[in-house]
């Protein structure tokens, strides 16, 4: 039992530096090598066929091609990160608006239905409770 353990517990502190090291940079060319295949599908201004250049280079050759996009295409890329978050931000703040407002008015429109007569509290509290819904 001892054995099998033994050669885990042999492992220098330099071979294990070592080892979080190559680990560090894999997952670093992991994380860089699919934003730049997901930057190549989401680009506007590149047409099919350079897409598909594109593409082949990472796979034939994925550290020069990773390297030559970055230096060609990033600043784009950036760019391209930048403008679909803000977008999604909009979307995001259109909906949170349409939302609260549509709620808002709703039961401002109840309270004053109620506060005519028109209608009930209990038919206010409905209205209002499906509105918050």
């Amino acid at each position: 039992m001892s054995g099998a353990v033994g050669p885990l517990l042999a492992i220098s502190f330099g071979e294990f530096l070592w080892s979080l090291l190559i680990i560090f940079f894999a997952v670093m060319f992991f994380v860089i090598l699919f934003h730049v295949v997901v930057d190549v599908f989401r680009s506007d201004d590149l047409s099919g066929g350079a897409k598909a250049l594109w593409l082949i280079l990472i796979i034939i050759l994925p550290f020069i091609g990773l390297l030559i996009y970055l230096v060609a295409r990033g600043d784009n890329m950036a760019r391209r990160q930048a403008q679909d978050a803000a977008d999604y931000q909009a979307s995001v703040d259109a909906y949170i608006r349409q939302t609260a407002g549509g709620s808002a008015a709703q039961i401002a429109k109840a309270k004053e239905l109620l506060d005519a007569g028109t209608i009930s509290e209990e038919e206010f509290q409905k209205i209002k409770s499906q509105a918050l819904a």
